[in-house]
């Protein structure tokens, strides 16, 4: 790679190491990945070290240190993808393309790689190819794709349709995603004028008049873990510092979860209108929206809107004609990582950093981006905010149960007739949900992604809401025909073994013992003590830093709750521990594992 094209890489972003991702992006859609005489270029011009960057690099899943052949396809392996055939996809492409997952092809032309969920939980199984988007891939679908790109043909060719639906997007986005919206509320509302509450409520309210509002709605954040919203933002408006910042969190990368993904394809400005209302309300100069890699061809699109926005008088100077309102917004990709959903992980990340989560306190209100009183909202809270300030807060608080206030917009996939998105008052029961999406003979749900909670149908009367079944919006629903040992616990402890950022010892460790429990169980040498092991090592993750590290172990937890059962039927079923169980091998392996956890 020519140093000229690396420099100017890096000074298109002013030598600025807090920008180290995005240099990193621009290099590797030049050059297909990231080359080793890159990294002592970039730590010179941006006055850090070699290690700093490559720390960086090595964190996150798509960037590549190795070229992943012209056309590298990420085949997503989620448990929805698993659901629907993925498999059945993965050997299609692997005889077609002549090599297997984890390998790039002898002539390098394409690279197969696993990935995990991709937020299309609704239309799988799904792929990435060179940051395009493929979904409802079939085995035809997947040997078509390589036979087009063997005859020469482009990414463009392949896609099979566009998406038509927000403004211009039929233009600007080239996908064969779909939204899948069959229930909307107030907030999916598709009567929404860009810029009215700006426009004409801002004008005539104070910052503290804005954030009282907010305050009087009872608005929880929308994220999972459900802070009220308005004192988030009273907090940073009353924290001292130089400047401060609104994040969006777009990092939606629970799998089962894309309701993010179908706001900012149908309601950009009412998103990016939420982001202008926080800043104006805790004083705040920029905005960041933070959204993960898998989205990245969503880019022209959300750029255009925000251009649009800026014509509009909707963002830069003297917002709205508020003399001394200035306010703008950039977008921030991530490079795939799960943990940086967690806000001060995504803070670190937008940094340029490993995205680990940072020790608290000091909260991100205080100091957050670079030192900064930062303000990290949800999506959907951004966008719910615009409609508060909208109808009102006596409005809001009339939707939804007490402590649950307003509606909630759902990511319904797995063994249903309609996976999808659906908004909910808060207080649905599971019933009610599973009756309307079309869903029989159902076993379990998976309320709220991996992290959340595995209930059977003794439960499906429990309300969706923060008192009683609280969710980020992930609703997963399994027949009985799955097995939810090896199809759903199995699956969600190799994602978190996967996804750790490897900072605590326990979370570094913990969830890859329990994939080895429960492996040696599936492969019929389970015994009884192997379940009170689950228990009890189960108890350790609840000293991680985050809340992300202290769920990881949820799946474990709650299918042992709810469907012990099967746990004690795998290992009554199973054979002894002398027949045929390889005793070399298992202490072998045990070595290993204990060298992985000296501290535990």
């Amino acid at each position: 790679m020519d140093n000229a094209n690396i420099t100017g890489i890096i000074e298109k972003y002013n030598n600025d190491r807090t920008r180290l991702i995005d240099m990193l992006i621009d290099i590797q859609v030049l050059e297909g990945y990231i080359p080793d005489e890159t990294i002592p270029v970039i730590a010179r011009h941006t006055d850090t070290s070699e290690a700093y960057v490559e720390q960086t690099v090595s964190f996150y899943h798509f960037f590549h240190r190795n070229p992943p052949g012209k056309y590298a396809i990420f085949l997503n392996n989620s448990v929805v993808a698993q659901m629907m055939g993925r498999e059945k996809v993965a050997r299609a492409f692997e005889e077609e393309a002549g090599c297997r997952f984890g390998e790039v092809s002898e002539d390098r032309l394409i690279g197969l790689f696993p990935t995990a969920c991709i937020g299309m939980s609704d239309q799988e199984p799904a792929a990435l190819i060179n940051s395009r988007v493929f979904t409802r891939l079939t085995p035809f679908r997947a040997r078509e794709i390589i036979r087009y790109i063997k005859a020469g043909k482009s990414l463009e060719e392949l896609s099979t349709s566009g998406y038509g639906g927000g403004m211009n997007a039929s233009k600007l986005i080239r996908s064969e995603v779909r939204n899948n919206v069959h229930r909307r509320g107030p907030i999916l509302d598709e009567n929404y004028k860009a810029g009215d509450i700006l426009r004409k409520r801002i004008p005539h309210m104070s910052p503290e008049e804005v954030i009282w509002e907010i305050k009087l709605s009872q608005i929880r954040g929308r994220g999972g873990a459900g802070f009220p919203t308005g004192m988030k933002w009273e907090f940073c408006r009353s924290a001292k510092g130089e400047k401060k910042y609104i994040f969006c969190n777009a990092d939606e990368g629970e799998p089962g979860t894309f309701k993010d993904r179908v706001i900012l394809t149908e309601l950009p400005e009412l998103m990016f209108e939420g982001m202008v209302l926080a800043g104006y309300a805790i004083g705040a100069v920029e905005g960041i929206l933070y959204i993960r890699f898998e989205y990245k061809y969503l880019h022209k699109y959300l750029e255009h809107v925000l251009a649009e926005m800026r014509k509009k008088n909707l963002l830069g100077k003297d917002i709205a004609g508020i003399q001394g309102f200035d306010f703008d917004i950039r977008i921030q990709y991530g490079a795939g990582a799960y943990v940086c959903g967690e806000e001060s992980a995504l803070l670190e990340s937008a940094e340029g950093k490993r995205g680990e989560p940072r020790s608290r306190p000091p909260f991100p209100v205080e100091k957050g981006y670079l030192g900064m009183p930062t303000v990290v909202n949800n999506v959907e809270t951004l966008c719910t905010a615009v409609k508060i300030m909208k109808f009102g807060s006596e409005w809001y608080r009339s939707l939804g149960t007490k402590e649950s206030r307003g509606t909630k917009v759902l990511s319904i996939s797995g063994d249903c007739r309609y996976p999808g998105i659906y908004e909910m008052e808060w207080g649905y029961s599971v019933n009610d949900i599973l009756d309307m999406v079309g869903a029989d003979d159902v076993q379990a749900v998976q309320v709220g992604g991996p992290s959340g909670n595995l209930i059977g149908p003794e439960e499906f009367d429990r309300e969706i809401a923060y008192e009683d079944l609280a969710t980020g919006g992930s609703f997963m629903i399994f027949n009985h025909s799955r097995d939810l040992i090896r199809d759903v616990v199995l699956n969600f402890m190799n994602f978190f073994v996967e996804e750790s950022c490897g900072s605590c010892v326990p979370c570094r460790n913990v969830p890859y013992l329990l994939k080895q429990k429960l492996e040696k169980i599936l492969g019929g040498h389970g015994v009884w003590k192997d379940i009170d092991d689950l228990e009890q090592w189960t108890k350790i993750m609840s000293i991680n830093r985050c809340g992300l590290g202290q769920t990881a172990a949820n799946p474990v937890i709650t299918s042992l709750k709810h469907f012990r059962a099967l746990y004690e039927e795998k290992v009554q079923r199973g054979k002894s521990f002398d027949e045929g169980f390889d005793l070399e091998k298992a202490v072998a392996e045990s070595c290993k594992v204990v060298g992985r956890i000296p501290a535990v």
